[in-house]
């Protein structure tokens, strides 16, 4: 009976590991290009980042400032619509703050929320310039909201951020924590704006005291 040298056991692991890596790397290129809306280019860029000995923070921080950003806008300059900001056919997410934000006090209103907040933001945030941007453009509608009115919904959204990072804990590779907050931010995020929805047609029902029986609506005795 022959015994396994050492080294061919150690050869054996590497292989192993590369194979792993390997699948989780595939798995990932396709969450960013098919799921996220990256360009090739930008997967590129997030692969080579995240490849690097970089801690959970850093990981994170890489692929969430690469995925492309919500905009009231929808127009969006990547050309695909849908109110996102740095898409597919746009290389950088920082094209969300291209645009100059009309001087209608919405930088100041998002910096007074953060503070308030005590929330600890990048100054590269490509999400900073975004929100201030949608903003405006509801100014721009007739449809204001002052710091105090979304501050209610900050709250809402820090709670909502905890319970995503929970379902984070416990992933020690890199690669398989960044294919997760892939999917949390694109695919797990219109669960919760669907989730908003049905709760506001629930607010409505309750308010305006109407029931749902049967499929159809009637007004609550």
């Amino acid at each position: 009976m022959s015994v396994k040298s050492p080294r061919s056991r150690a050869d054996k692991l590497s292989a192993c590991r590369r194979a792993h890596i390997s699948t989780w790397g595939l798995r990932l290129i396709r969450s960013l290009i098919q799921l996220g809306g990256l360009s090739v280019a930008r997967t590129r860029e997030v692969l080579e980042a995240v490849d690097r000995p970089l801690d959970a923070f850093e990981t994170l921080g890489v692929v969430h400032h690469a995925l492309p950003v919500p905009s009231a806008d929808k127009t969006g300059k990547g050309g695909q619509g849908g109110g996102l900001r740095g898409g597919q056919g746009d290389s950088s997410p920082d094209s969300a703050g291209d645009e100059t934000t009309s001087d209608d006090g919405s930088t100041a209103r998002v910096e007074t929320l953060i503070d308030s907040m005590g929330w600890q933001i990048s100054g590269e945030s490509p999400h900073r310039p975004a929100l201030a941007e949608s903003l405006a453009a509801l100014t721009r509608l007739g449809a204001d909201y002052t710091t105090d009115d979304l501050i209610p919904y900050a709250r809402l959204a820090t709670a909502t951020a905890d319970l995503d990072f929970m379902r984070l804990e416990g992933i020690d590779d890199r690669i398989a924590l960044a294919e997760r907050a892939v999917f949390l931010t694109v695919l797990f995020e219109p669960v919760v704006r669907l989730l908003g929805r049905l709760a506001q047609e629930d607010a409505n029902h309750r308010r305006h005291h109407c029931r749902v029986s049967g499929g159809s609506e009637s007004l609550a005795e």
